[in-house]
């Protein structure tokens, strides 16, 4: 039997997810949640549905996982809560300094309803999380280090979408390549959060908007630019389809250690992304996790859950006997 699958939101990461469930053939789209007029929404699968956000709720019986979409800014930290009380969730939510608060809140909605929330799922957080935890349990001795970009970081643009008077925008995350360099031949460089990155904005304007408070919003934002170097470009809406239409992504997990008795011997373990879409990669992670998801909770598992949390066997549509005849 398919799992079945509900997308709530239809962006870049929704479609993503829609393209994700076709290549995986233990899966079916059910039905995708939007906040638009659903005649207004076309979508791939023939065979799902296109239904408005508020009912959702009567799909509870319908919908094996339900998998977020929304925006982490403001979307997530209400939306998975509020759907973990009625199905098992996975969302993408990626500010990084609230996840605990955001686990805390899912966890308890889940237990309460019985179900299963993974959150925090793509590439980083996500794959890249998973290379931190595995390179720092193995080289013990060592400096950790995350590389992003250069990049469209989706959670970023979209906050910089929602300041009063930004009609459209794209933010790109750029690393410091001689803090890169310096990382690979081993020196342990001690580097602060601008040292590591800059961070370039183009953005449209609506008209008769202050260009200059929305600079200062940007360059100020909490968790998102307050911390770098952000380079803020103004330009129109034909200039950002143009130039600016793609939604690449990428980046490095490095962890530089030593062993041996006098910590004599140097390791560098590195773990690199390079995607042509950002979005389109995230969903295939999410998808992978879902099935986890749904298996976690056939199995009676309750509350949240992270990637740290979730076996890799979970994650993979083969049985525990072909993947140790065809991948251990």
């Amino acid at each position: 039997m398919s799992i079945r699958i509900g997308i709530l939101g239809y962006g870049n990461l929704g479609r993503g997810v829609e393209c994700a469930i076709k290549h995986n053939p233990d899966m079916e789209l059910a039905a995708v949640f939007t906040r638009r007029d659903p005649k207004d929404v076309t979508i791939l699968t023939e065979t799902a549905a296109v239904c408005r956000t508020e009912e959702a709720k009567d799909w509870k019986d319908k919908i094996d996982v339900l998998i977020l979409c929304g925006g982490s800014a403001t979307d997530l930290p209400v939306q998975t809560p509020e759907y973990a009380s009625m199905f098992n969730v996975v969302d993408s939510f990626d500010t990084h300094a609230r996840i605990p608060e955001h686990f805390a809140n899912v966890d308890a909605a889940a237990k309460s309803a019985g179900k299963v929330g993974i959150i925090s799922v793509g590439w980083d957080p996500g794959m890249f999380s998973l290379n931190r935890m595995y390179a720092n349990a193995v080289l013990t001795e060592g400096c950790d280090y995350t590389f992003w970009g250069k990049g469209v970081s989706q959670g970023h643009s979209d906050a910089v979408r929602r300041i009063k008077g930004v009609k459209d925008a794209k933010q790109y995350t750029i690393p410091v390549e001689s803090a890169l360099e310096s990382v690979r031949k081993g020196e342990n460089p001690k580097l602060t959060t601008r040292e590591k990155h800059t961070r370039e904005c183009f953005v449209v304007l609506e008209e008769g908007a202050d260009a200059a408070r929305v600079e200062e919003e940007i360059k100020t934002m909490p968790n998102y630019f307050s911390d770098y170097d952000t380079t803020v470009h103004f330009i129109s809406e034909e200039e950002l389809k143009r130039d600016h239409s793609g939604i690449p992504h990428g980046g490095f997990v490095l962890r530089s250690g030593k062993t041996g008795w006098n910590n004599e011997n140097s390791h560098l373990i590195e773990y690199s992304l390079k995607l042509d879409s950002n979005p389109e990669f995230t969903s295939c992670v999410i998808v992978a996790y879902a099935r986890a998801a749904y298996r976690m909770a056939a199995e009676g598992q309750t509350g949240c859950r992270t990637v740290f949390d979730v076996a890799p066997a979970y994650l993979s549509a083969m049985s525990p006997e072909e993947l140790r005849a065809s991948m251990l």
